[in-house]
C-alpha cells in the first residue's frame, strides 16, 4: 500500500528504472492491483487516477461528487477533482506529457494478472502526451506482492493447520471406506469446511476433493447434487486453501490412496513429486548463490521432469501462482512459461505455490502442492513437513 513511509522506496525504485512515475488508474474495481496500492475507504463509482512521481509528492485526481473515499489521503499530497471528461483528459495531459510512465498493462497480454488497464485508457494517456507506457510489473511485485512480518506468521500458522487438517481428512476417509457407508465427496468437503471454522480459518469456496478419476479435473469440486463415494482402492485427492482474517493465504495439495497404491499410481506420483522437487532445488540454488531467477525458469524445470516421463501433454497448468497480501492468485511473479510468459524475477519477500500436475481423463489425476516465500537468502517451504510419498489409509 502507498504510504508516506516507503514513498522514499518507491521512488527510489522508480528512478532506478528510469521512469519518471507510476501511474495508477481503477474503474469500478477493474484494477485490484490499484485498489491495492491504494486502500480508498468507500464506495467509488467514477475514475480515479493516482500519480505517483520519481521525485516530489504524489497526486490524486478522482471525481467532484466521491470526495469521501479520499479521507485518508495524506494532507500533503496533492489531491484534485474533475466533472467533465475534458477536465479529466486535461489534468492527466498535464501529468504525463513528454514522461516515461508505469501503468498495469501487460505487452500482448503475456502475464494477465498485470493487464488491468483498458485499451482505452491507454490510448486516452498516450494522446495525453505520455512518451512512453511500460509495465509496472516489477513495481507490483516489489510494493504490491511482498509478504509482510505479519503476514509470513499468519501464512506459517494456517500452513500447519492446513496440513494437519488433510491428514485427519484422509485418515476419515480411510475408516469410512471399508464401512458399508463410505464418505462422499461433497460431505468430507464440509467436515473439512468445519474444521477452518473451529481452527479459525476461513476460505472463498472449495476445498477440492476428488476419487478416483474425478481428480483428472484441477478444479473440480464436489456436490451434494452428484454424490460420489469415497471408496477403497482409489486414488484421493485434496487440494485445500485457507488463511486468518487478514493473513496470507496457505494453499496445499495432498495425495492418498485408499488401500495399496496400484503401480500405475506409483508412476504418476513419482513423476509430480520428482518434478515438484526440482523446481525446489532450482530456487534452492539460485537463491543461496544470491542468483536472479525468473518465475518461468522454475516452471521449465518442473515440466522437464514432467515430460521426460512421458506425460507432458497431461501437465496442462503453470508449475505455481503468486501468493501476495491480498489473494490467493496474487498479482505477483507466478511460476509460469505455459499460460503465460512470466519473465519478472523472484525478489526476496515475495510467495507462491509449486504444483506441478498430471490429469489424465476418464484415469487418473496427481498434483502435490507446496508454497514457498523468499527470505533473508533462503527459500522457506510450507508446510515444514511436506509430502514426499504417497499416503496409504
Amino acid at each position: 500500500m502507498l504510504t508516506p513511509a516507503n514513498l522514499p522506496q518507491l521512488q527510489q525504485s522508480l528512478r532506478d528504472a528510469d521512469l519518471d512515475g507510476w501511474l495508477l488508474f481503477d474503474f469500478q474495481g477493474c484494477n485490484p492491483i490499484a485498489g491495492s496500492m491504494l486502500g480508498l475507504d468507500g464506495f467509488v463509482t467514477r475514475r480515479i487516477f493516482v500519480w505517483i512521481p520519481a521525485e516530489g509528492v504524489p497526486s490524486a485526481l478522482g471525481h467532484a461528487i466521491e470526495p469521501g473515499p479520499w479521507r485518508k489521503w495524506p494532507a500533503d499530497w496533492a489531491r484534485s477533482t474533475y466533472s467533465s471528461w475534458r477536465e479529466l483528459e486535461a489534468s492527466i495531459s498535464a501529468v504525463v506529457r513528454d514522461r516515461r510512465i508505469a501503468m498495469e498493462y501487460s505487452a500482448g497480454g503475456a502475464v494477465p494478472y498485470l493487464d488491468r488497464v483498458p485499451a482505452g485508457v491507454l490510448e486516452m494517456v498516450r494522446a495525453g502526451g505520455a512518451s512512453a507506457i511500460v509495465s509496472s510489473g516489477e513495481l507490483v511485485t516489489r510494493f504490491v506482492a511482498v509478504w509482510s512480518d505479519e503476514g509470513r506468521a499468519s501464512h506459517l500458522r494456517a500452513a500447519s493447520l492446513i496440513r494437519e487438517i488433510a491428514h485427519e481428512a484422509f485418515r476419515l476417509a480411510g475408516e469410512r471406506s471399508r464401512t458399508p457407508q463410505p464418505i462422499a465427496e461433497h460431505e468430507l468437503m464440509a467436515w473439512i469446511q468445519e474444521r477452518f471454522a473451529d481452527a479459525g480459518l476461513s476460505t472463498d469456496h472449495g476445498p477440492n476433493v476428488s476419487a478416483g478419476a474425478n481428480a483428472a479435473n484441477p478444479h473440480y469440486e464436489p456436490s451434494p447434487k452428484h454424490p460420489r463415494p469415497i471408496r477403497d482402492g482409489e486414488v484421493l485427492l485434496i487440494d485445500l486453501w485457507a488463511r486468518e482474517a487478514g493473513g496470507i493465504y496457505a494453499d496445499q495439495t495432498w495425495i492418498a490412496t485408499l488401500g495399496a497404491p496400484s503401480p500405475r499410481a506409483k508412476e504418476v506420483w513419482n513423476a509430480v513429486r520428482d518434478a515438484r522437487d526440482a523446481a525446489i532445488a532450482l530456487l534452492q540454488r539460485e537463491v543461496a548463490a544470491g542468483s536472479s531467477i525468473r518465475g518461468g525458469d522454475v516452471d521449465d524445470a518442473a515440466r522437464e521432469v514432467i515430460e521426460s516421463r512421458g506425460f507432458g501433454q497431461y501437465f496442462t497448468h503453470r508449475t505455481g501462482h503468486s501468493i501476495d497480501p491480498r489473494s490467493l492468485h496474487g498479482a505477483g511473479p507466478h511460476l509460469d512459461n505455459l499460460e503465460s510468459r512470466e519473465e519478472r524475477l523472484l525478489v526476496p519477500g515475495v510467495g507462491f505455490s509449486i504444483e506441478p500436475g498430471i490429469y489424465i481423463a476418464g484415469e487418473i489425476g496427481m498434483r502435490t502442492e507446496v508454497n514457498a516465500f523468499l527470505e533473508g537468502g533462503r527459500l522457506i517451504i510450507t508446510p515444514a513437513e511436506y509430502q514426499r510419498e504417497l499416503i496409504v489409509v
